[in-house]
């Protein structure tokens, strides 16, 4: 189960991460609906694509770690970053009105993936 939530996040990850740091605009106006009309507004996308990309490269090389515990560190910072995520998405929505057809399939997708490291966390920690 290990495997297939860090083959499946860091897919996804990378796929945003790259989009971020090449596309931004695009990426802003499909995810949140919102254009990125600033210099900084471009400068941070980039930003967060660079450091997505860092997220997705973690998770695809913790797959083939031999001790599990260090596959484990990589699921329990996912487990942060997906509630991270999620919550700021959520707050995007809600209080800035960032509206998409994307925004809360994202939010939900975000939130499952936590609750499945929170899972693994769980029966990882139960063992020990």
């Amino acid at each position: 189960m290990i495997k297939i939530l860090l083959t499946l996040t860091a897919i996804l990850e990378g796929v945003v991460g790259i989009g971020l740091l090449i596309t931004p605009v695009l990426v802003a106006s499909v995810l949140l609906n919102t254009p990125l009309d600033t210099a900084g507004g471009l400068f941070a996308a980039r930003l967060a694509g660079a450091a997505i990309i860092t997220v997705a490269i973690c998770c695809w090389k913790a797959r083939g770690f031999e001790i599990a515990q260090a596959a484990m560190g990589v699921v329990t910072a996912m487990l942060f970053y997906n509630f991270a995520a999620a919550a700021v998405l959520v707050y995007g929505a809600v209080r800035l009105g960032l509206q998409s057809k994307f925004i809360w399939p994202v939010i939900v997708v975000h939130a499952v993936l936590g609750l499945w490291c929170a899972v693994l966390v769980w029966f990882s920690n139960r063992k020990h």
